[in-house]
């Protein structure tokens, strides 16, 4: 609260503002003091949104570092036997070379592989790489020089649709050029003016994509007068031939139009680059990326740290004891509930399988450490356990059950009895005897759990034409559950951080609606006062006035 100004009498030093002398009252500092009495009120208001302000400051914190976890997490989790994911690092597959008879891999092959493909090796020798046809014109002593030619040509490759190019007598090399070029999307060819020498300049005509033939007809003799054909019609220098690629995978020879071979192998893309001598070969192993795998276990790692230590900090104390003043969520219970979770993943083990197993363990403050040598170790003897012990998994007693969505809180092992009628639709779902449990989808092979049970969240679709049990199993794995943890508290329409901060917010706004209707009503009473003592004061003012007349008037007898 501001403290006014007072005005001193010479006997006291306390303020007084009780005197007849309007000059000397302090008529501004009386009316904020009394003013500032009323804005009182609005600090307690003010304490709590600036209390809120920093709790909501701190989830926030809590979100983005609980979104990277999440965002770790979301690699390892891994999919169901019916579903596909970019983001899962289990199914990203690295093709690893290796040459037999000193070839060096790199200059003849590259590979790529698609997520989820399947594993193998094949051997690749390289005959022959695809070319472009590619001719040349006569020589020119300018390429910006009008030429003089006139009439029309058409040119395309062997088999598409060809272009009809008009030359007119001004148009120069350059600009020949840039016509063929501007319908090279159609006809399959590119044209290029070549510098050879300051004066001499030729036109190179090329087929856009390799293993393709240059068609023309030149029926006006424009391109012989380019000297690109000659007077039988066949090209005068063709600078290189066109030949298609000839490659072997695992002994079986074959050919393509293109060096960039995407449709031998499903998931595989082959970019040949050279040949192969005698007696050489480039091996190709289709594996896990295990290097990806790696990085996302030490991401995990490293995410995980990172939200323990702004925990740590939530449950810092002061000194002296109690909650450290950077401790503004100590002891909330939406965090220590957050925290518990995340911890109780933690302890997750599948067949004996533990963290301990990939050399992952807690220090003396829980946070996680990884002995490298271990994990390498691991990596290198048999990843399924570590997608064990980090993924959700998934197995059905029948090969005609897969699962499309998975929800969280259905138990381990359940059996699904399955009734279809006799075009194979499906017209009951009940789980270990009890309906209800479950919904058929419009398609009628799609089975949907029913909100508000224990599987909710999961849609299991079926292909099989005959009525059946089916049991299910199905484990969750650290990274699968620090993911629904983590869902769970961060969701942007029903988090639980999400939806304290949203309290908080509404709290706040409550609060500053307060504190306007406090000013507001503190400034109507200043202007109340303002307008009160302005009064006072014109009345003082004219009653000192009249005393000083009537003291003047009785001088005046007195001095008589």
């Amino acid at each position: 609260m501001t403290t006014s100004s007072s005005v001193t009498s010479s006997s006291s030093s306390s303020s007084s503002y009780a005197t007849s002398d309007v000059s000397s009252v302090d008529w501004s500092g009386l009316i904020e003091e009394l003013y500032q009495a009323k804005l009182a009120a609005t600090a307690t208001y003010e304490t709590k949104i600036s209390t809120n302000e920093a709790k909501i400051s701190a989830y926030n914190d809590a979100i983005d570092l609980l979104e990277t976890l999440q965002t770790a997490a979301t690699a390892l989790r891994a999919v169901t036997d019916s579903t596909a994911s970019d983001t899962d690092v289990f199914l990203e597959r690295k093709a690893y070379l290796t040459g037999t008879g000193g070839v060096d891999t790199s200059a003849v092959l590259t590979v790529s592989a698609e997520s989820g493909v399947a594993t193998g090796s094949y051997s690749l020798t390289v005959s022959q790489l695809a070319t472009s046809q590619k001719v040349a014109s006569g020589n020119f002593t300018a390429s910006s020089s009008a030429l003089g030619l006139s009439g029309s040509f058409s040119i395309g490759v062997a088999g598409g649709e060809a272009v009809t190019i008009d030359v007119t007598e001004t148009m120069t090399l350059a600009q020949i050029a840039a016509a063929i070029n501007d319908g090279s999307d159609t006809s399959g060819v590119k044209a290029t003016v070549l510098k050879v020498s300051s004066t001499s300049y030729q036109l190179i005509l090329s087929t856009v994509d390799t293993g393709q033939t240059i068609a023309v007809s030149d029926a006006d003799g424009v391109l012989q007068d380019l000297g690109i054909v000659d007077d039988s019609g066949s090209f005068a220098d063709e600078l290189q031939a066109s030949q298609q690629a000839i490659f072997t995978i695992d002994g079986v020879t074959i050919t393509r139009s293109t060096n960039e071979i995407d449709d031998v192998i499903d998931g595989l893309t082959f970019y040949l680059t050279g040949t192969t001598g005698e007696g050489q070969a480039v091996n190709v192993e289709i594996a896990q990326n295990l290097t990806d795998i790696k990085s996302a276990v030490i991401a995990f790692v490293d995410a995980y740290n990172a939200y323990r230590e702004w925990a740590l900090s939530q449950q810092a104390t002061a000194t002296g004891g109690g909650a450290s003043s950077d401790a503004v969520l100590f002891g909330d219970s939406t965090i220590r509930t957050i925290n518990q979770q995340i911890a109780s993943a933690l302890t997750f083990s599948l067949d004996d399988v533990s963290m301990s197993a990939l050399g992952l363990s807690f220090d003396n403050n829980n946070y996680l450490q990884y002995d490298e040598k271990t994990l390498n170790k691991v990596l290198n003897a048999d990843t399924a356990i570590i997608q064990q012990l980090f993924s959700y998994s998934f197995e059905s007693s029948s090969s005609d059950l897969g699962i499309l969505y998975r929800g969280t809180s259905a138990p381990s092992t359940f059996t699904l009895d399955i009734t279809v009628d006799d075009d194979g639709n499906i017209t009951g779902v009940t789980v270990d005897g009890e309906s209800g449990l479950f919904t058929v989808t419009s398609t009628g092979h799609g089975i949907k759990g029913v909100a508000g049970t224990a599987y909710e969240g999961y849609t299991f679709v079926f292909t099989g034409s005959t009525s059946q049990s089916v049991t299910v199993t199905q484990a969750a794995g650290i990274a699968e559950q620090i993911y629904n943890i983590t869902k769970n508290a961060i969701n942007s329409s029903s988090g639980s951080i999400v939806t304290v901060i949203s309290n908080l917010t509404s709290k706040n706004t409550s609060y500053e609606t307060q504190i306007d209707r406090i000013t507001d009503r503190a400034d109507t009473y200043k202007a109340n006062l303002t307008l009160r003592y302005a009064r006072l004061q014109a009345k003082i003012s004219q009653a000192n006035s009249m005393l000083t007349y009537i003291n003047a008037l009785l001088d005046a007898q007195n001095s008589d």
